[in-house]
């Protein structure tokens, strides 16, 4: 058997020892900089919202973190997470965090969902498609607007009881603000706003509205006519007032709006050329559907319309619009007031 000798036995023994040394030493480190990165990247208090999809992962959100500036590494970040049994915790959503955070407390805004809300406007006249794309430019995928679209979901909503089977949602959006996370789908929204008209078509305005006639479907497309022609409620009861005297007698209602919605639907642009059944210049009656949603305003409008006398009227230069009663008058107010927009 071999003997070591004495001056080998020390070699070894300042090997080891230098070994254990650098180990040490590499723990040491290690840990110094994963502490170092679970601070704060820096002392700014600016917000920078970020987004969590459905389905992230720990290093996904990591690596989104640390794009944005609100940490220091993704890999630490992704450490600490499973080291705190926080990585089935992290919730997906919207989130207004700080480069002043520290790890810990931006996995406490996570797992805690203290989600940011913004808002999604569907604007008082927009056309279905002008929703849609809407929707599509706030970060929805254009299939899943269209599925959100179609009307055959809502086929029991009590919005909808007296919209024709093969009619589409036009007229029936009502325009609000509606608060979504990154949770909130394109259908939630859709309900939310047939919801909102189903609020204002009460059982009262209902029997109001077809005191004159019309079926509710009807008066939705007239009120939709009136919501593009003027903005004022006034204005509106008086427009009200002349399309209903005009379908009474028989005359074609001339309204540009309808004529720039078939010119649309049509892939020609709002122009008033373009020959179409929405043409109320060529057609009497009104068209087949409705032009854009309506808000309360034209509802109430269309159900309680000026008592007048007035068949005509034509919208100012200066956004003033001037009614008449004959053909005569209402040259004369285009003349008198309407040089530029009238083309004069």
């Amino acid at each position: 058997m071999h003997r070591i000798s004495p001056r080998l036995r020390k070699l070894l023994l300042i090997a080891l020892i230098t070994v254990a040394v650098l180990g040490v030493g590499g723990i040491v480190a290690a840990r110094q900089y994963y502490y170092r990165n679970l601070e704060p990247v820096s002392g700014s208090q600016r917000e920078v919202i970020v987004t969590i999809d459905k389905g992230s992962t720990v290093n996904q959100i990591g690596e989104l973190l640390e794009e944005k500036g609100l940490i220091r590494n993704a890999t630490v970040f992704a450490q600490y997470v499973r080291n705190s049994g926080a990585q089935e915790e992290l919730k997906a959503g919207t989130y207004a965090l700080r480069p002043s955070y520290s790890v810990k407390e931006v996995v406490t805004v996570l797992t805690h969902g203290a989600v940011q809300k913004d808002l999604f406007t569907i604007l008082p006249g927009q056309r279905l498609d002008q929703i849609r794309q809407s929707l599509i430019d706030a970060g929805y995928s254009a299939n899943e607007v269209d599925a959100a679209l179609n009307p055959a979901q809502y086929k029991d909503h009590p919005a909808l009881v007296d919209k024709p089977a093969k009619a589409n949602l036009e007229g029936y959006l009502y325009p609000e603000s509606f608060q979504r996370t990154a949770e909130t789908s394109a259908t939630t929204i859709i309900q939310q706003s047939l919801d909102e008209m189903h609020k204002r078509l009460t059982p009262e305005l209902r029997a109001q509205l077809t005191e004159n006639g019309l079926t509710l479907y009807e008066n939705i497309i007239l009120a939709s006519i009136v919501e593009q022609e003027v903005s004022s409620p006034e204005d509106r009861a008086k427009v009200a007032q002349v399309f209903l005297k005009r379908l009474n007698m028989g005359m074609k209602l001339e309204s540009d709006p309808t004529v720039r919605y078939g010119a649309v639907l049509a892939g020609k642009g709002p122009i008033l050329t373009f020959p179409t059944r929405y043409s109320t210049y060529a057609y009497k009656g009104l068209p087949p559907t409705p032009i854009s949603n309506v808000s309360e305003s034209s509802l109430k409008a269309v159900a309680n319309p000026a008592n007048t006398d007035w068949l005509f009227f034509v919208a100012g230069d200066d956004g003033t619009t001037h009614f008449s009663k004959t053909l005569e008058e209402h040259e004369a107010n285009i003349e008198r007031y309407c040089t530029t927009l009238c083309g004069r």
